[in-house]
């Protein structure tokens, strides 16, 4: 398809949803004028209805259970009237609420010597961010992206360190084992009640693999008060979207929530039609007012884009290829995941509580496409390889369960958590390998073609890992004004790999995964906290669970990180900010023999470090003016790292890693500027990132601009108006030397949104 008719395809996409606005808008144009912004908070278990009981012993257990539920708030008004004045809501960082990310203490932000934020539902859908990436990487500190189908779209990138085998993604505190780099779950922010993000170590909290961060999305959960709510959107990209939301009571002991999003779009390159379903469904029980059952089920099924990438001519992006997709014409990609957990909450005296959670995952993936592109400039032509064939199974079942003591400890208040973490992971990998097949075709007006099954697609490889964790955490507080909050951790997992096509290859293999961090928190002042913190943490030299007979005695990779901020929240939580400097030494990596690099087996001899600074800053100007803003600014390189290039080694030493950015910032303004009227604007800028581990290659620095306008014509309905990529900015979000995986066009999208 050439240029000219790429453009009109937008033109007719952007009349059609021009259409659908002249349509809806006149029904709209006679209500009412509306209130505002709403202000953004962090919804919570609602308080059910007080009942009579008689207990023994549970009457102070019932108090703290009731003091920590939110009381329940006046419901959602039926009246049409609206409200006359319009107020900008705080700031976006919620230093004073409880995050479970970086503590099982159920700490806030301000008593956590750590770098944690939070993003609350009312931020993402004010924003008009409707997947986790967007989320994430357009309101965190630090935070960007590496996104592609191969690593199933969810690839961060913090402090230094990329990939899902250093960033950890997690659903409800529960973390899914990545096999072969992917993870797939969760990615739609619709069923998504906050997002918690941690930088920096993690391995204390949640095990192996999280050096740099972990990124913690959390669900909606049941309510006491009855709320119901739909949303409806059309972008130009062809991109509709459902969502529904119901919560409430079902009678005086049981509550529910059901949360669903399904959406079709065209995409915005040619012949990339996507479909995504996800639901989310949990049932509260309140068995006692100090036990409490919650079951959820999560499923999601997605057929996500198939474009790989944009190829690079003479090692430069032409932008007269954007919107062409060079994968075969029967391209497929499925994801499905399936989350069961079940929570169990109990106070089982003053003081005292216990939590557990047992939880059943699983994970069904397929790959048939063209992987790679390449331009040749010899022939004009864009040469495709690796035609790859790939199923992935994966089912993981597991339990966590602890122990939470509150009380003193020889005349000090003190808290202390103590449990365990057991589960079991089955993963097959069925492939075509050695993905053979090559082709090419024009730039332009080329026949796509079809799949060529040129290598049979086999079972490779099945394993099977089990894995036990014992873990600790306890806050001292010496003082009204200085704690000391301290953790520890074991992992042992034991690795069985059974290697199909080549017997000899299989093994099993048991690890050891210590790791410990201390730090102290100084409150001078109410709201000011000064923290230091010392941390360790461990990663495997590849995916744990997928682990190849080469690597198998490596020992993990151990890592360091000693950091030092301060916090505060001031005039009432009008504003809020937050400094942070750190560095991070990452030991073990593998690398080749500086002395026989003809030897094709890595030696762990390589080292990795970071260091940075991190500020935030957020606050409401007027009573209609919000401001928010982030920047992270950070040296990362390669200390010792031998590769062989041309039969010689070859040390990277000083070099950066690959997609990481040394500057990444975020800045959010949002005005109330007219009763039931609000217009946001951000900006996310992206400095320049390395294609290759060699810096031969530079992907250039990028700022997009978003923004939108919302029209509340009464307190259950909201029109809203986005832009996303305002400018039209030409820009990539990953990629090699060869081809790069650019970011959406300009798209523009209207949505409706109703309470009831």
């Amino acid at each position: 398809m050439t240029p000219i008719l790429n453009a009109a395809g937008r033109n007719r996409r952007l009349l059609s949803s021009v259409a659908f606005v002249s349509l809806i808008w006149p029904a709209a144009g006679h209500t009412q004028t509306a209130r505002g912004l709403d202000p953004i908070v962090v919804e919570g278990q609602s308080a059910r209805p007080s009942k009579p009981r008689a207990t023994a012993n549970a009457g102070a257990s019932r108090q703290r259970r009731a003091a920590a539920r939110p009381v329940a708030t006046t419901p959602v008004p039926t009246s049409t009237s609206a409200a006359t004045t319009s107020t900008a809501s705080p700031p976006t960082f919620n230093l004073g609420t409880p995050a479970s990310s970086a503590s099982r203490l159920n700490l806030t932000p301000l008593q956590t010597p750590a770098s944690v934020e939070i993003i609350t539902a009312d931020t993402i859908a004010e924003r008009g961010q409707h997947n986790v990436i967007d989320a994430v990487t357009q309101n965190a500190t630090g935070f960007t992206a590496s996104p592609a189908p191969g690593n199933g779209g969810l690839a961060f990138n913090t402090r230094g360190f990329t990939g899902n085998g250093t960033v950890m993604s997690l659903y409800d505190g529960t973390r899914m084992y990545v096999g072969s780099g992917t993870m797939t779950f969760p990615f739609d922010t619709w069923t998504a009640q906050r997002i918690e993000v941690l930088r920096g170590p993690a391995s204390v909290m949640y095990g192996e693999g999280a050096i740099g961060g972990a990124i913690n999305v959390i669900s909606k959960k049941p309510s006491w008060l009855p709320r119901n709510e739909a949303e409806i959107s059309l972008d130009t990209n062809l991109t509709r979207r459902l969502a529904v939301d119901s919560t409430g009571p079902i009678n005086s002991n049981v509550s529910y929530r059901l949360a669903a999003i399904g959406n079709m779009s065209d995409g915005w390159v040619d012949r990339d039609n996507t479909s995504n379903v996800a639901v989310s469904g949990s049932v509260r029980v309140q068995a006692a007012d100090n036990l409490a059952f919650t079951l959820s089920e999560d499923y999601a099924d997605r057929s996500p884009s198939r474009y790989f990438g944009t190829p690079l001519v003479n090692g430069r992006l032409d932008e007269s290829l954007r919107f062409q997709n060079y994968n075969v014409g029967d391209a497929s990609i499925r994801y499905r995941d399936n989350w069961t957990q079940l929570k169990t909450e109990w106070d089982v005296a003053e003081g005292v509580s216990v939590k557990n959670v047992s939880y059943y995952l699983s994970s069904h993936r397929h790959w048939k496409d063209v992987e790679s592109d390449a331009y040749s400039p010899a022939t004009g032509t864009i040469n495709r390889s690796s035609y790859i064939e790939i199923f992935h199974d994966q089912e993981q079942i597991g339990n966590r369960f602890d122990t939470t003591l509150r009380g003193h400890l020889f005349g000090l208040a003190n808290e202390f958590v103590a449990g365990f973490d057991v589960n079991r992971i089955a993963f097959s990998h069925t492939n075509n390998s050695p993905y053979a097949g090559t082709s090419s075709v024009t730039p332009y007006n080329f026949d796509p073609g079809y799949f060529l099954p040129v290598s049979p697609t086999r079972p490779s490889f099945h394993t099977l890992t089990t894995q036990y964790g014992l873990f600790a955490e306890n806050r001292l507080s010496l003082t009204d004004q200085l704690s000391v909050v301290g953790g520890v951790r074991s992992d042992h997992p034991t690795v069985e790999r059974t290697d199909f096509l080549t017997p000899s290859n299989s093994f099993e293999k048991s690890y050891s995964a210590p790791s410990w961090r201390a730090g102290l928190v100084y409150t001078p002042i109410k709201d000011l906290a000064f923290y230091g913190q010392y941390a360790t943490a461990v990663d495997p030299v590849t995916n744990l669970i997928t682990m190849t007979g080469v690597n198998r005695d490596f020992a993990l990779s151990t890592g360091k990180q000693v950091e030092i901020g301060v916090k505060q929240q001031l005039a009432g939580g009008r504003a809020e900010w937050t400094l942070a400097a750190y560095q991070i030494v990452k030991n073990n990596l593998l690398a080749r023999d500086p002395q026989n690099p003809a030897n094709t087996n890595p030696l762990q001899i390589g080292q990795q470090s970071s260091r940075g600074i991190e500020a935030s800053a957020g606050v409401k100007v007027t009573d209609t003016l919000r401001l928010d803003a982030n920047v992270a600014v950070l040296r990362a390189q390669y200390d010792d790292f031998v590769q062989v290039v041309g039969g010689k080694p070859v040390n990277y030493a000083g070099n950066v890693p690959a997609n990481v950015p040394q500057v990444v910032s975020n800045i959010w303004a949002t005005w109330a500027f007219a009763p039931g009227w609000s217009a946001n604007a951000g900006v996310q800028l992206v400095g320049d990132t390395w294609a290759d581990n060699a810096n031969t290659l530079v992907r250039p620095a990028y700022n997009v601009v978003n923004a939108g306008l919302m029209w509340k014509p009464d307190a259950q309905q909201t029109f809203a108006l986005r832009v996303y990529n305002v400018f039209d900015t030409v820009y990539a979000t990953s990629g090699n030397t060869t081809q790069w995986l650019l970011g959406m066009p300009r798209t523009a999208e209207l949505s409706y949104n109703v309470k009831f």
